[in-house]
């Protein structure tokens, strides 16, 4: 008897190894298989031109060169399109949480009569739409917004999705905690600014992520609506335009030995990443400050009845 409870204790022992091991070795496959193609986007990008058509380059650049971020940034025109990108995603980000989340919270309220037939109509528009075209032609020619810098963001100040995450946020906090501030006197705006609002950190951080990655990453809107205006250019946009600028010389370059000397230092593949990781890195900078808002919202989850 004594004999099967240490054998039993011992396969026990072994198994509680044997789980952080295996745990641990799946885990670091993942994260290589997630960073490989980053880090090999990063070494193509400071590699050689004419080098990197070669191939085969792993996480180091086989033969070092800036070439391609200088034929990036030696362009002004990119500072100020990155202006207009970052300015553009802060107003969109800060807007769109403004309204979404007020609305949101409106529509939580069990005591407004009107919140089912409104959220039912806000759903319908998630599954009816008119298109691209009745889109284009409400907002440049009804609304007359082509050729402006509100195209960025009087069309993207709200989002019914993200309005039907933060309301079903804020519909699992406590009733007690309204119920109690109103009987302090406080009203819907002071209960939604000073409590609601401050509860709801960890799903308005992810939103805000969501919605800050969309307006960064946008080109589409500069090229229906303000393409005909260099000084609106975002720098997605202007990063796809001399991406197939670059690609352009490339071509022109198999055709004289002359034009093939001059386009040695940077190919197109060099600049596609290096492209990419400019346009990269400022959401890197930024999800490491909403990252303990994800946490946050997860240890909530976990306790939570």
């Amino acid at each position: 008897m004594k004999e099967a409870n240490y054998t039993s204790k011992g396969n026990k022992i072994r198994q509680d190894r044997v789980f952080p091991i295996v745990n641990t070795i799946i885990l670091i496959l993942i994260m290589f298989i997630t960073l490989y193609p980053v880090l090999n986007t990063v070494a193509y990008s400071f590699n050689e031109g004419t080098d990197a058509l070669r191939g085969n380059i792993g996480l180091w650049p086989r033969v070092f060169s800036l070439e391609s971020y200088k034929s990036i940034l030696s362009d002004k025109a990119v500072y100020k399109a990155a202006w207009i990108s970052a300015s553009k995603t802060v107003l969109t980000t800060v807007l769109n949480l403004f309204w979404t989340s007020m609305l949101a919270y409106a529509l939580s309220r069990k005591e407004y009569v009107l919140r089912k037939f409104i959220t039912v109509v806000m759903v319908l528009t998630m599954y009816v739409n008119a298109g691209l075209i009745p889109n284009y032609l409400l907002i440049s020619k009804t609304l007359h917004l082509s050729n402006s810098y509100l195209v960025y963001i009087i069309p993207t100040m709200f989002s019914c999705f993200n309005m039907i995450v933060i309301r079903t946020y804020i519909a699992g906090l406590p009733d007690a905690l309204v119920e109690s501030a109103r009987i302090d006197g406080a009203g819907d705006i002071r209960v939604f600014w000073q409590i609601i609002f401050p509860l709801c950190k960890p799903v308005l951080a992810t939103v805000a992520l969501f919605v800050a990655v969309g307006a960064w990453n946008s080109w589409f809107d500069t090229y229906l609506y303000n393409g005909g205006k260099k000084e609106l250019y975002t720098l997605q946009y202007l990063l796809k335009m001399k991406l197939a600028t670059t690609q352009a010389s490339a071509n022109a370059a198999k055709s004289t030995a002359e034009a093939l000397t001059s386009a040695t230092k940077t190919t197109p593949i060099t600049i596609r990443c290096a492209i990419t990781v400019i346009a990269t890195v400022p959401i890197l900078v930024v999800y490491p400050f909403l990252q303990k808002y994800f946490v946050t919202g997860i240890a909530l989850g976990s306790v939570k009845e």
